[in-house]
């Protein structure tokens, strides 16, 4: 088939996203594919680099996208990737190194060392949600990169957990993990892969409590409320020797609060996903044997991140990381074993992106992924 030169995106202009014609279809460097996409995805990382000021004017948005090969690009594992598979994977939207991709684009260059393979007779959904379940469709399948790769590279990169599917042996583990916003996106896989890896003795999840069956259901041994007032005393006074945590909202209020959960006696990790430090705890509640460290999923490409004031340097270990997990996790995708989450389906394509985004900056989806269908 031959390809159009310029094509619709959402990019950043001044303070917020908006939906431009006549941009340049995005080049394909070594071992990338060009998708056309099916459905894309929200991540609050998408307003993050539009108010934090990380990614330039112009720059095209979005980090999730599902949908059909259109083009092979230089270096490509013809035995693996044929014109017209169906793929999704990790894009780095509005990136300072390659403003001109993103998943927010009628086409969307995808590193195909992480691109997840989708069922070949996958089709777009037909109803405006999905209940979360096994993935059949581009939304459900969408709905996964950005947030289950990361969680994927934080328990074995950074964690150091092996990849093991379900091992009979005691946990990797022997003491909890707490995910601080087990609802989110991001905490919902988190969930999922430390259950299925074994990884610890018990699973600890603060949300909202009309999600605690659902997130019990995922692995979640006990769920606190963290509308409770009294949720830090609560934790502690049950599990005072958690050593991992992880941070899933990842704001300087919920850093603080998973900081203070940590084990009283015991050194601890505090794991969040942006650019915060140690520097962004209080004073007085700054400990010498709890660290706080971050996982950026965009260093999964293996090449520097400029990301605002900081560049995270390029890292074979965290792609070596990123490309094991991606090939050990996608058939555990195509059989259903792990579920995506409740999914809302936005219909009119990129024209509802700029508001799916506002939805999602505002927080008006609670324990749900808001995706955009592309016909």
């Amino acid at each position: 088939m031959s390809l159009p030169t310029t094509m619709q995106a959402v990019v950043i202009e001044g303070d917020k996203p908006v939906l431009k014609s006549g941009i340049p279809l995005p080049e394909l460097e070594d071992g990338f594919v060009l998708i056309k996409p099916r459905a894309v995805a929200g991540n609050p990382t998408d307003w993050k680099h539009i108010e934090w000021k990380v990614g330039p004017q112009g720059s095209i948005l979005g980090c999730d996208a599902a949908g059909e090969i259109v083009k092979l690009g230089p270096n490509v594992d013809t035995n693996e990737f044929h014109i017209g598979d169906k793929v999704y994977g990790v894009i780095h939207g509005a990136s300072i190194r390659f403003p001109t991709n993103g998943a927010f684009a009628e086409y969307v260059a995808l590193d195909s060392k992480i691109a997840y393979h989708a069922d070949k007779n996958m089709q777009n959904s037909t109803t405006e949600t999905r209940p979360e379940g096994k993935a059949t469709t581009f939304e459900d399948v969408a709905s996964f990169p950005i947030s289950l790769t990361t969680a994927a590279i934080a328990l074995t990169h950074d964690f150091g957990l092996q990849l093991q599917w379900e091992p009979k042996t005691p946990p990797q583990n022997d003491y909890p993990i707490l995910f601080w916003g087990g609802a989110t996106a991001v905490g919902q896989m988190f969930i999922q892969l430390a259950k299925k890896f074994n990884g610890y003795s018990k699973i600890i999840a603060v949300a909202s409590k009309k999600h605690e069956k659902k997130l019990k259901e995922y692995g979640a041994d006990e769920v606190f409320d963290y509308h409770d007032a009294d949720v830090i005393q609560q934790i502690k006074s049950k599990y005072n020797n958690i050593q991992k945590l992880v941070d899933c909202v990842s704001t300087p209020p919920t850093l603080n609060q998973t900081y203070k959960c940590a084990a009283d006696n015991l050194p601890a990790t505090v794991l969040q996903l942006i650019t915060m430090t140690k520097d962004d705890i209080k004073e007085e509640d700054r400990r010498d044997d709890v660290d706080v460290i971050g996982t950026i999923i965009y260093m999964a490409y293996g090449k520097p991140v400029p990301f605002g004031p900081v560049t995270f340097p390029a890292s074979e270990s965290y792609r070596k990381a990123a490309i094991d997990a991606v090939k050990f996790i996608n058939p555990k995708i195509l059989n259903g074993e792990i579920h995506h989450i409740p999914i809302k389906i936005y219909k009119n394509g990129l024209k509802d992106v700029p508001q799916l985004t506002d939805d999602i900056r505002h927080n008006r989806n609670s324990g749900e992924k808001l995706v955009a269908a592309m016909q």
